[in-house]
């Protein structure tokens, strides 16, 4: 894993991307959860091509400010750049932009783990 590599994810708001759908506010504009989760897909379009087979990759930690709004319909670009590697935790640096402005940056963390032994935790707690 190199630190540097670069992904990038874009969606335009739509009805359930929207504060609104969350519950008590009527506000018509981008919801926090849904844009970590543009940020979240930017990371893993950053290293999709250089995951081993045998592993998953796992958002473990998001630490990001919600800087302006982003109204239903307009475009939304998340970007990641892989700023540190320590053994299977990858460090990101994301951020977002809509047409207009900077809306979001932080930071992402995920991790490598092994994908019979995250099937197997699963199924264990499955099983209580």
């Amino acid at each position: 894993m190199i630190p540097g590599l670069m992904g990038k994810a874009e969606m335009i708001v739509k009805e359930e991307d929207l504060v609104s759908r969350l519950g008590d506010s009527p506000v018509d504009v981008l919801s926090t959860p849904r844009l970590i989760q543009l940020m979240e897909e930017a990371a893993v379009n950053a290293i999709q091509d250089i995951i081993p087979p045998d592993q998953l990759s796992l958002g473990t930690q998001v630490k990001i400010k919600h800087l302006s709004a982003t109204p239903l319909g307009m475009k939304v670009t998340g970007n990641a750049i892989l700023k540190e590697v320590h053994k299977n935790r990858l460090l990101f640096l994301v951020d977002a932009y809509d047409e207009m402005e900077k809306v979001a940056e932080g930071e992402h963390e995920r991790v490598f783990v092994s994908k019979e032994h995250f099937r197997q935790k699963v199924e264990k707690k499955r099983s209580g």
